[in-house]
């Protein structure tokens, strides 16, 4: 939200009176009474506590015509795929940009809906606006309850989410980084909650100059300075303690981006409502708020536009670029079930593809094989570029969390990607629970396949020519001069972005770096110190965000556990025999602990393969001093199952890269002892259900994306 409206404490008092004879109004009407704000100049930073001021709108100004904004909402909607009768959640704020989404959504809902089928309750179906409290300020709550009431007041159902800062609030310098992160979080846990799939954000056209500007003067490329997309596709980082059969993001759609700020308070307007300000988005602590308050004194309407004009110039090669990227994944790209990729180099030099779309498309596949949520910039990403170049590939990389090199037996024609041993990964394994309600879950899932798929055969007819496409071989520092070239920009025009970028780069470069290696690393830790972690016996965990592992107990194994493996004849083993060396390898209290494999599990896997029955006994002391000739039967098939499991395992790794293999997940007892890898479905025990599944949270490609 922009800076507001400041007031003094007997101006304060007297809107509080107003306020909450506003909220008694809408707690006891169905249809508000239009009010009119007077103005829409926000006021210079001041010296006031740093709480959100609401504003109320009077009756003194004429209605305003809210033809244009409905109609181009509603093409926009249809444009990513979206009908009236698609369930969707509202990310809203309070402030004039949520409150003028929650209006034209609520009509575009409505006028779309059978009137005698669209509201529940008084309430909007299918249609729940999410208001996140922060907890940063004492008054957030009672602000938080205001805007809820609002938002009920115009037939839409609301729900509050309190953040919960488990490791404290954060600091000033991470502020913002760190409420925006928890929001999408909260925001991605309500709409898998709700079995919701689609959640709108009222980001703007003004939002998108500003982080224009900001990215100019990070040195962005021209990729980052197309902006925001209208629509994406979300992963969230956690599970929420349950996951949904299919891991799925949520669809964020942006559908205000073609309005303005100026058009935000218009449309609140013409809707009737009122809304939030902020003043601490006019601090200067804070990069976006230096712009937005810079990009005002430029506010002309050329200016404004020329800008968007060079926005929508990168916007275009960015779709092109994603059109390419598609095309190469599909082509050029096999994923391994055990979370390892080959990429064809021949393919990729025969296509000779512009190095813009080369270099994000080994970054898509990284990201995938690393389930990193940042992009690859910078030099590492140079690096990555400059080794796809070469062919045949000889030689290894580690870049990114990935370790690359020459795929065995492709003579260089093919390089492997996979984790590496000493790339940062998740320090985290999350347990979570099923979610129980399947059926509900996949028609979500469904639903919104099909709005993706309407949404990019449109998107699609209007990604363009390369010969339309500019800045395919531009430099970020030469992106401006480009096009004044092209006449996007005029000279005056360019002298003002360069001021702004030289000013922002110049406060960016002088203070003193926000987050500290430590700090920027705080959530990753390597492979290679990667501590196995405790899971007990039916539970599920996400293990590095790659594959879903858990595990149980049976208390009396069929003869089919032992002839999967083994050469045992049913007849020979029985029916519900029971195995007495569970005991022995997990342990009573039922606890196995996951980590990554290590090169001693494949050597004890050899070692084991050819173990005889009496160095088994003596190895594994399985069998008591009182033992007896039931015991001795069942111990003798069940370490005749461990050594065929190895030999068949064993035959397995023979398929996987030995690069590819440290990746994998390993089950071992509290002493160390190796018990599983089910990804080579060794188990070293039969009573041992072990199940693991390559299901990365975030897809190859990182989502649905359009930059139409």
């Amino acid at each position: 939200m922009a800076g507001g409206l400041i007031l003094s404490s007997q101006a304060r008092t007297s809107t509080a009176t107003l306020l909450a004879a506003s909220i008694s109004k809408i707690q006891s009407r169905k249809c508000r009474i239009p009010f009119v704000f007077h103005h829409y100049h926000l006021p210079q930073p001041c010296s006031v506590p740093l709480t959100r001021y609401f504003c109320v709108l009077s009756s003194t100004q004429d209605a305003i015509d809210m033809s244009m904004y409905k109609e181009a909402f509603s093409r926009r909607m249809t444009m990513v795929g979206l009908k009236p009768y698609h369930r969707i959640a509202l990310g809203v704020s309070g402030g004039p940009d949520s409150m003028a989404l929650c209006v034209l959504t609520a009509w575009w809902k409505t006028s779309g809906l059978d009137a005698t089928s669209s509201e529940s309750d008084g309430f909007i179906d299918g249609l729940l606006a999410v208001v996140v409290d922060h907890g940063l300020r004492a008054e957030s709550k009672e602000e938080a309850n205001i805007v809820s009431h609002r938002v009920s007041g115009m037939g839409i159902r609301c729900e509050i989410a309190h953040c919960d800062w488990l490791d404290g609030k954060p600091k000033q310098g991470h502020l913002q980084e760190a409420a925006r992160e928890m929001r999408y979080q909260i925001f991605h846990k309500a709409c898998i909650q709700h079995q919701i799939g689609v959640l709108l954000i009222a980001h703007h056209a003004d939002d998108q100059a500003e982080l224009f500007i900001l990215r100019l003067s990070r040195n962005s490329g021209v990729l980052g300075l197309a902006g925001m997309p209208s629509t994406s596709q979300f992963f969230s980082k956690y599970t929420h303690s349950y996951e949904v059969p299919v891991n799925h993001g949520i669809l964020l759609v942006r559908p205000l981006l073609d309005f303005s700020k100026e058009e935000m308070y218009k449309i609140c307007q013409g809707g009737g409502q009122d809304w939030v300000e902020d003043p601490t988005n006019q601090s200067p602590l804070f990069a976006r708020n230096r712009i937005r308050m810079s990009l005002n004194v430029c506010s002309s309407y050329s200016f404004k536009s020329e800008l968007q004009a060079v926005i929508s110039a990168c916007r275009k090669t960015r779709s092109y670029a994603d059109q390419v990227c598609h095309r190469l994944i599909n082509h050029a790209v096999v994923i391994r079930d055990h979370g390892y990729a080959v990429i064809d180099l021949e393919i990729l030099n025969l296509s000779k593809v512009e190095d813009i779309c080369l270099s994000k498309f080994v970054s898509l596949v990284l990201q995938f094989i690393s389930q990193r949520h940042r992009p690859i910039r910078g030099s590492t990403s140079r690096l990555l570029l400059d080794y796809m170049h070469t062919f045949p590939c000889k030689t290894s990389l580690t870049a990114a969390g990935c370790y690359l090199c020459p795929a065995p037996g492709s003579r260089g024609s093919r390089a492997l990607v996979c984790c590496s041993v000493d790339g940062p990964l998740p320090s985290k394994m999350e347990l979570f629970h099923a979610c129980s309600d399947g059926e509900q879950e996949n028609f979500v899932v469904n639903e919104l396949e099909k709005i993706i798929a309407d949404g990019k055969s449109y998107a699609d007819c209007l990604v363009p020519d390369v010969s339309y496409v500019h800045f395919l071989d531009v430099t970020p520092e030469l992106v401006l001069t480009e096009a004044k070239r092209l006449n996007l920009l005029s000279e005056p025009t360019c002298r003002n972005i360069l001021l702004l970028q030289k000013e922002e780069t110049k406060r960016f470069r002088s203070k003193t770096e926000v987050t500290s290696d430590s700090e920027s690393k705080s959530d990753v830790q390597s492979v290679g110190a990667f501590h196995s972690k405790p899971l007990q016996h039916g539970q599920r965990c996400y293990f590095m965000n790659r594959f879903v592992v858990t595990w149980k107990l049976c208390n009396e194994v069929s003869g089919n556990a032992f002839s999967e493996v083994c050469n045992c004849s049913r007849s020979l083993v029985g029916e519900g025999r029971h195995v007495h060396c569970r005991a022995r390898l997990v342990g009573h209290n039922s606890v196995i602990e996951v980590r990554h494999m290590i090169e001693s599990d494949w050597l004890y896997l050899a070692k084991l393969s050819k173990y005889s029955h009496s160095e088994m006994f003596k190895q594994q002391e399985v069998i008591p001093a009182n033992r007896n000739e039931q015991i001795m039967e069942s111990t003798t098939l069940c370490l005749d199952y461990a050594r065929m499991s190895a030999q068949s395992a064993l035959f397995s790794l023979k398929s996987i890269p030995v690069a590819a293999r440290r990746s994998l997940p390993v089950l071992v007892n509290q002493q160390g002892q190796l018990l599983s890898i089910p990804s080579i479905s060794f188990r070293h025990c039969p009573c041992l259900m072990v199940y693991a599944e390559f299901k990365p949270r975030v897809p190859l490609g990182g989502g649905y994306s359009s930059f139409i």
